[in-house]
């Protein structure tokens, strides 16, 4: 009982995260799963993915009440997405778990230098109308799809500054969009991982059950924050990610 009240409050906290960020919670659970609970890479992975496909949904949702989704932007991303998703997962589960665990913080280096270049680089005043054909986000949709299935991360982290920057929407908007993304690519990559027995759903559940908690509270502090900060405070929770799993190395 203990132990899952512990997951209960620890996915509260990973749900807030996860709708203020617009990444479901898994980013930060995977390397809190590997250091705190010492769960191999996969493992970690595909048990936070049970956490992330329902905080997606709900957060999606709640997005989509503030910020109209626009389905001719969603679909290309979110049928891409799903589409690599799939074959980045299939080969996630064959790689070995000390491979996959330094691959994912030279994943978190990289994403967390991009988001500190654009902190100082002079922002693209965000715009109604995307800068690109839709064509191009099932571009984004297949690139981000990869790497979210073979991380396990839903491919938000990736969609969303590449929106923001390439694309010229709104940090908000972005977000919206990213969670569009997540959905299918986040479910399909969970199967993937489930049938491959790289899921600890004892841990998983009650971390799922206490992200839909506390995710509406995060989505609602996302759209009362500035642009600024926001990005501001997603580049920081990258850097805290990237340390955390450093140590597990």
């Amino acid at each position: 009982m203990i132990e899952f009240l512990t997951y209960l409050v620890f996915g509260a906290a990973l749900g807030t995260l996860g709708g203020l960020f617009g990444i479901g919670g898994g980013l930060v659970a995977i390397p809190l799963l590997g250091v705190l609970f010492g769960l191999d890479q996969q493992i970690a992975q595909g048990t936070a993915l049970v956490m992330v496909v329902p905080n997606v949904m709900l957060a999606l949702w709640r997005y989509h009440q503030r910020n109209r989704i626009e389905m001719r932007h969603a679909l290309p991303l979110a049928s891409m997405g799903f589409c690599f998703a799939w074959i980045g997962s299939i080969w996630a589960v064959g790689i070995d778990a000390q491979t996959m665990r330094l691959a994912f913080v030279a994943f978190l280096i990289a994403l967390t230098a991009y988001n500190i270049v654009r902190m100082f680089t002079t922002p693209t005043p965000p715009s109604t109308q995307m800068k690109h054909s839709p064509r191009w986000l099932g571009v984004l949709g297949a690139a981000s799809g990869s790497i979210g299935g073979l991380f396990g991360v839903g491919g938000a982290v990736v969609a969303t500054p590449v929106l923001t920057s390439v694309f010229g929407t709104s940090q908000v908007v972005a977000q919206g969009l990213s969670l569009a993304l997540a959905l299918p690519s986040t479910g399909v990559t969970l199967v993937t991982y489930a049938v491959h027995r790289e899921v600890d759903w004892t841990i998983g559940v009650p971390l799922a059950v206490g992200g839909l908690m506390s995710i509406s509270w995060g989505v609602k502090v996302a759209h009362a924050l500035p642009e600024r900060l926001l990005r501001g405070l997603f580049c920081g929770f990258l850097v805290l990610c990237a340390v955390m799993l450093a140590f597990k190395v």
